[in-house]
């Protein structure tokens, strides 16, 4: 009579299978299998004449071999750069200052508004004190210069001047003794010439020529003459 259990063959043991069991590496996976078990143990009933079937000897699992290249990517080994290593290269980073602008470059960006203002302030110092009006020329004439009965002439004096603002002093002389009180024309600024008229009327009957005399006073003096005809027979 033959029991169950000597129909087994030896090589359906657990552990003859996974002894013949090997780790494949691939070209870039990783293949896992699931560990084998430690001991594996058949439990069974001897009988005469069948080998006796114990535990067997544990299996140790076969460490897969790392390849020394994956798609590209270098292995390297080690416990590589742990949070202390770090935690201690960014403490003792020093702190970068910012860039300070150079000093030549400082100076000449505030060098350009500080010129126009000193030329702004020196413009209007030089309008408000500069130098006053100057006279250039003077030029005396009367209209008419022929007179008749009871007429009365315009003597107009044009006086050119630099274009500077100011005032200047004058007075007229006639011929027949009398004369203004001094007078002052003012001038304001680009103002090139300046007309001063004296007004002389004639009376009666006769034969006159007279002569009138327009003299600056101040700022320079000069003195010019301008002469006319009366006739009234």
């Amino acid at each position: 009579m033959t029991d169950r259990n000597d129909r087994r063959a030896p090589d359906d043991e657990p552990g003859s299978a996974d002894a013949e069991y090997s780790a494949t590496v691939l070209a870039s996976h990783w293949i896992q299998r699931p560990e084998p078990n430690d001991t594996t143990t058949v439990v069974g009933t001897p009988l005469l004449g069948a080998p006796f079937v114990g535990p067997t000897t544990p299996t140790t699992p076969t460490t897969p071999t790392r390849p020394d290249r994956v798609e590209g990517t270098v292995l390297r080994f080690g416990p590589g750069v742990t949070a202390a290593v770090v935690h201690r290269t960014h403490g003792t980073l020093p702190a970068v200052p910012p860039p300070v602008a150079p000093p030549r470059r400082r100076l000449r960006r505030h060098a350009l508004p500080a010129l126009v203002l000193i030329c702004v302030i020196a413009f209007l110092a030089w309008q408000r004190l500069g130098p006053s009006v100057a006279l250039r020329t003077v030029e005396v004439t009367a209209r008419p210069a022929v007179l008749g009965c009871d007429d009365t002439a315009d003597i107009v004096g044009v006086v050119a001047t630099n274009g500077r603002p100011g005032t200047f002093s004058y007075r007229w002389i006639r011929s027949d003794g009398t004369a203004s009180g001094v007078l002052r024309e003012v001038v304001v600024r680009d103002q090139g010439q300046a007309r001063l008229h004296l007004r002389w009327t004639f009376q009666g009957k006769g034969h006159y020529t007279a002569r009138a005399e327009l003299r600056l006073l101040s700022p320079t003096h000069r003195t010019v003459t301008t002469q006319l005809t009366y006739h009234c027979p």
